[in-house]
């Protein structure tokens, strides 16, 4: 699959379900969206890039703390369903810019702050997006990554890529912790701390958001019980089908 027709796979995917994704009580909420409130306290004058922002709830989170916030996405309708909450929340400090994470349209140093939020398993480069995030932030500049993760071990990792790729074809990869490291140090960034936190998926709720074809539906309920027992104990796999994977959570320096 060409970088194109897969970026107009995640446009097609996300642009269609924009307004699920802004009112998605998933997203809306977490231990990690707590923790970056916390953090962006100490940043009241920053100017901060929310990388592949989705439903935009890192913006509205960050627009009450910071100066200025830029929500970043590939997809158009996305970003005006944004533009459209960040109106009714009265959140004048959120502009909105459009494109991929691999090729970010700001100047070197613009950023006090970047962060991104469940984006990252949809980009063709990790590697090549997080070397642009350390460009566009200023030396000394936090970079807050909070994703879905792999866990690392052949059998787990499978399992949780499969059933991602059934449930939106858009998705490329889960990362484990050690994969994030290793893009961090190869940008440059001292890391801060590395977080492992648990995200429960409602699987009804998980499946209609992306509105996914009743046959893959079908499909990832047949993986979910046909998974060995270590398995579905690891990702405490559930009677009506919902599940929890792990989730991590990056705070690095550009150096």
């Amino acid at each position: 699959m060409g970088t194109k027709k897969h970026r107009d796979l995640v446009k097609e995917n996300f642009g269609s379900q924009a307004e699920a994704y802004v009112q998605s009580t998933l997203h809306a909420a977490g231990e990690d969206l707590a923790l970056l409130e916390r953090m962006l306290g100490e940043y009241p004058e920053a100017k901060l890039l929310d990388v592949g922002t989705g439903g935009g709830h890192v913006s509205y989170l960050a627009a009450r703390h910071v100066k200025e916030v830029t929500a970043y996405d590939l997809s158009e309708k996305m970003l005006a369903a944004v533009e459209k909450e960040a109106a009714t929340r009265s959140l004048s400090n959120i502009m909105t810019r459009q494109g991929p994470a691999e090729r970010l349209p700001f100047e070197d140093g613009t950023f006090d702050v970047v962060a991104s939020r469940y984006s990252a398993h949809h980009w063709r480069d990790v590697g090549q997006g997080v070397r642009e995030i350390c460009r566009v932030l200023k030396p000394g500049g936090l970079f807050v990554m909070m994703d879905t993760a792999s866990p690392g071990e052949p059998l787990r990792d499978i399992f949780l890529q499969t059933v991602e790729f059934l449930r939106d074809m858009s998705h490329v990869r889960a990362y484990s912790p050690g994969e994030w490291l290793g893009f961090v140090s190869d940008a440059a960034f001292r890391v801060n701390e590395l977080l492992s936190l648990r995200l429960r998926y409602e699987f009804m709720s998980w499946v209609t958001r992306m509105k996914t074809p009743e046959h893959h539906v079908t499909a990832i309920r047949e993986v979910l019980k046909a998974a060995p027992e270590e398995v579905r104990s690891y990702f405490q796999v559930e009677a009506d089908g919902s599940f929890s994977i792990d989730e991590v959570m990056l705070i690095a320096t550009r150096m």
